[in-house]
C-alpha cells in the first residue's frame, strides 16, 4: 500500500515537500513514480525513479523545479517542489511498478490515494 502526503496551499514561487509511505518488505525492488492531476485533466507523468535511485527522468514541466528521490531504509519517496507555479496545482498521486515504463505510460500496478497540493497566484 502506498500513502502519499506532504501536500496544503503555499503561494507561487514557495516550496513543498511530498512523501509516500510504502508497506511491506519489497519496497527496493519497485520502481517508483509521481502523477497529477488537475481539475478536468487527465492525470500526466510528473517525475519517476528507478529501484536504486540512481535514474530520474521528469516531465519537462518540472525539470529544474522538483526532485524525485528515495529511501529504501524508510520505504518512502519524495518528491521535492520548488518555485511551484500555480499551473502545478492538483492532486499529486504516487505509484509503484516492478516494470520500468516510460513516462507516457501509467499503467503502474499500485497506486497512492493522492494529495492536493494548491498553488495560488
Amino acid at each position: 500500500q502506498l500513502q502519499a502526503c506532504g501536500g496544503g496551499l503555499v503561494q507561487a514561487g514557495g516550496s513543498l515537500r511530498l512523501s509516500c509511505a510504502a508497506s511491506g518488505r519489497t519496497f527496493s525492488s519497485y520502481h517508483m513514480g509521481w502523477f497529477r492531476q488537475a481539475p478536468g485533466k487527465e492525470r500526466e507523468f510528473v517525475a519517476r525513479i528507478n529501484w536504486s535511485g540512481v535514474t530520474t527522468y521528469y516531465a519537462d514541466s518540472v525539470k529544474g523545479r522538483f526532485t524525485i528521490s528515495r529511501d529504501n531504509a524508510k520505504n518512502t519517496v519524495y518528491l521535492q517542489m520548488k518555485n511551484l507555479k500555480a499551473e502545478d496545482t492538483a492532486v499529486y498521486y504516487c505509484a509503484a511498478d516492478k516494470v520500468w515504463r516510460s513516462a507516457s505510460d501509467l499503467a503502474y500496478g499500485n497506486w497512492g490515494p493522492g494529495t492536493q497540493v494548491t498553488v495560488s497566484s
